[in-house]
Formats: C-alpha cells, structure tokens, sequence
C-alpha cells in the first residue's frame, strides 16, 4: 500500500492535478517589429517590461525595429579575424619579439637546455 507521499509522473507543460491549483500567467502584451527586409517579427513580452529599441529578424539575422517605414540600417559586417591578427592590434613587432625571446627562453630552462 501507498503511504500518501506518492509522486506521480507528469509530462512537461501538463496542467496541474486539481483547478484551483491553476495559476493565472503573467499579462503579456504583444511587441512587432520590422526589418530592412519587410520581415515582421512579434511575439510577446510581459506587459510591465520595456520592449527593446531593436530586435534580430530570426529570417535574414538584420537588425528589426518598432518603426514599419523605419527600420533600422543594416548590421555591419564585421570580417573575420584570426587570434593572430587581433594579436597583431595589440602588439608592436618589437614587443612580439620581446614575447617570443622570453618564452622560448622559458621552454629551454625547463627542458634542462642552455
């Protein structure tokens, strides 16, 4: 026999067991936004939160705004950069080489080399 202390399997987003264990949401509201492209993005946020200046059109990535005749520019492109080159923004040559001594200097004293 049970005890009384049972838990019983759910399925996620099941409704509780008992009425008036129900609860109400939130108050949401509905936010629309446009894209360069004429995409419209909505979905809902709750009614107390602000709503964001821009917003990713989840079709082509551009940035979407809440003005329809004006949306926001086009997001720039950034180019893609290797370690070495934002190392490289970072560094003069002569504090590269500076680096590149004093670690190679490291790795032979611990290899036992002169």
């Amino acid at each position: 026999m049970s005890s009384g202390n049972v838990i019983r399997g759910t399925r996620i987003g099941s409704a509780p067991e008992r009425f008036e264990q129900r609860i109400e949401p939130a108050p949401r509201r509905p936010v629309t936004y446009w894209c360069a492209n004429a995409h419209r993005v909505q979905f809902l946020i709750a009614a107390e939160a602000e709503a964001p200046e821009t917003w990713d059109c989840p079709r082509c990535g551009e940035p979407a705004g809440p003005d329809k005749g004006n949306p926001p520019g086009r997001a720039r492109v950034e180019p893609y950069k290797s370690h070495l080159a934002y190392v490289q923004e970072r560094r003069t040559p002569e504090q590269g080489e500076a680096l590149l001594a004093e670690a190679l200097e490291t790795l032979r004293r611990r290899r036992g080399g002169a």
